[in-house]
């Protein structure tokens, strides 16, 4: 081989490698955890046991004649993995996930029915396989086009982003295998494999993208959306007021925002929406403000601890981090807080005299 047919084995191997270990990965490791994944695995899969397959051939064109009816078999899955995948991908959770695989289990025995054909009849259908293969992909190459634009006209869940792409890079490698088995491009095989390896990659580098953006999005829309209703919030605020006055939650010092939440039987969110939304306080400025409250009561009935294991009796776990709490909600130290206590009360003593 030249140098430019190794470079372009290498590349087009590498790309089918890869789509064969993520296609792996979405169908086997998340398995149904999400509907859409599983299709795109699917279509990864089998995308990449024919271009596999295709590279191999056209580099080694005296590998037996019936391996390369294994990559159109694969190939012939394609279509129907698409159409299902651009479906669940606007259904979501309405998606019958029954029909689709009764749907696989009816194009299979009809793939079996046309190998057999093959087999019995080889040399009639040497060529019709590949017509057979190319054409259910073609039907379903438009089928998957036109579920997208209805679907899109219609008000249904926003599809995720990748949606578009995976689409669009479908019906490139479709049209470029197409343009190939015409004989326009002479590379055959190998230019179509070439075609999903850069396809591949562009995607990964989409998917990347787009959730780098969704997760900035995320963390700047937390707190955007509508407040609690007011009747609800001030159910959930009584409940965490007898919460953190008869059991004194805030003395925990490890207390985390998901114990709290647990201890109200409601979400993370939903605490931190109240906190943030309805009270116009952080999560440690509201525990703070109780651990406080109930320090400057303790100076002020005379405890007989001392400063700094005062903090640690109302849940500081450190003696500068009490220090700094109190100054900034008392806007004076917690010693000079209790000089001011013991010179008030000198200062009513003397007036009863």
């Amino acid at each position: 081989m030249s140098f430019g047919q190794q470079m372009l084995f290498f590349f087009s191997v590498i790309g089918a490698f890869n789509g064969l270990l993520l296609g792996i990965y979405l169908l086997f490791v998340k398995k149904m955890k999400h509907i859409p994944d599983f299709f795109l695995g699917l279509i990864l899969l089998t995308l990449s046991i024919r271009v596999g397959i295709s590279v191999c051939i056209y580099f080694y064109p005296d590998w037996p004649k019936i391996i390369p009816l294994f990559g159109l078999s694969a190939l012939f899955f394609t279509g129907p993995a698409l159409y299902y995948y651009v479906r669940s991908s606007f259904l979501q959770e309405q998606f019958n996930l029954k029909n689709a695989g009764n749907s696989f289990g009816i194009l299979t025995l009809i793939l079996g029915a046309v190998g057999l054909l093959y087999l019995i009849f080889p040399i009639t259908w040497n060529e019709n396989f590949a017509r057979f293969i190319y054409g259910v992909w073609t039907v379903f190459i438009f089928l998957s086009v036109y579920e997208y634009f209805i679907f899109s006209k219609k008000e249904a869940k926003k599809p995720s982003q990748l949606l578009l792409p995976i689409l669009a890079s479908n019906v490139i490698i479709f049209l470029a295998y197409q343009l190939m088995s015409t004989g326009l491009i002479q590379v055959y095989c190998a230019g179509g494999s070439l075609v999903f390896s850069l396809l591949l990659y562009g995607n990964v580098l989409i998917f990347f993208n787009s959730k780098n953006k969704s997760t900035t999005v995320k963390e700047e829309s937390k707190y955007s959306n509508k407040k609690i209703p007011n009747q609800q919030a001030e159910n959930f605020v009584s409940k965490l007021e007898r919460l953190m006055n008869m059991e004194e939650l805030y003395k925990n010092p490890n207390l985390k925002l998901s114990d709290l939440a647990l201890k109200m039987n409601i979400s993370t969110h939903q605490l931190s929406q109240l906190l943030n939304d309805n009270l116009g306080k952080s999560f440690s400025t509201y525990i703070n403000e109780y651990r406080i409250n109930e320090a400057c009561e303790k100076i002020e009935n005379g405890s007989y601890l001392k400063i700094e294991e005062i903090g640690y009796e109302v849940g500081f776990n450190s003696k500068s981090t009490f220090f700094s709490t109190f100054k900034k909600i008392m806007s004076t130290t917690p010693l000079l807080y209790k000089q001011s206590q013991t010179t008030s009360d000198t200062r009513f003593q003397g007036s009863n005299l």
